[in-house]
């Protein structure tokens, strides 16, 4: 097995077991990075639709009342704590429903090293049902809130948004890895690391 290179995408030549004559390679994500990444699509993200949020609504209503509560933001810094766990959910759900052994294939866990939960699938699957599962939090609890915050006027589930979409950014890194893979390729997701393994047929 060659030696692991420390660089945005660590890969390596691994024999798996599972799938007679395959081999994996493995593509794992520098997190420190993902984060850098992360605040960047926060920043990014954050501007344009807190811009796009205010040219909308600054004339409609009262600063103050686009603000919100303080009630209204204590409940909503409770509600990001449940939705870190809502993201992880939504993965599993979205695996579960194309892994053959449905939600016996999903497990979820926390690396207490970054203090990160996350939901691993021990099945492999084809690239685009994995890369679904990928972007599917950043979704349902990121892009779909902001655009109703746009809609409704409120400030505090906008901020829930832009922070949901900023956190999906490991997932948005894998997803656009894997464009770059074969579609027909199987994906093993990494039990310990955020990565996974590519299937190859050997020789």
């Amino acid at each position: 097995m060659e030696e692991e290179k420390n660089i945005d995408i660590q890969q390596e030549q691994a024999p798996f077991e599972e799938i007679e004559g395959c081999h994996r390679r493995k593509v794992a994500i520098d997190l420190i990075k993902a984060n850098i990444f992360a605040v960047v699509i926060m920043c990014v993200v954050g501007i344009v639709l807190t811009a796009l949020f205010f040219l909308i609504w600054h004339d409609r209503r009262p600063i103050r009342e686009l603000l919100g509560t303080a009630p209204t933001w204590i409940v909503l810094l409770v509600a990001a704590v449940v939705g870190i766990v809502i993201h992880e959910v939504i993965h599993g759900i979205t695996w579960a429903c194309y892994a053959r052994r449905g939600w016996k294939s999903i497990s979820f866990g926390v690396l207490w090293k970054y203090l990160t939960p996350y939901c691993h699938c021990d099945e492999p699957m084809r690239i685009r049902p994995y890369q679904l599962a990928c972007l599917m939090p950043c979704f349902v609890v990121g892009v779909i809130p902001s655009i109703i915050a746009l809609f409704i006027g409120s400030l505090p589930l906008l901020f829930w948004g832009i922070f949901f979409i900023a956190a999906a950014a490991g997932d948005i890194w894998m997803a656009w890895l894997l464009t770059k893979e074969n579609p027909e390729s199987l994906v093993l997701d990494h039990p310990s690391e955020a990565g996974y393994y590519i299937m190859e047929s050997g020789e």
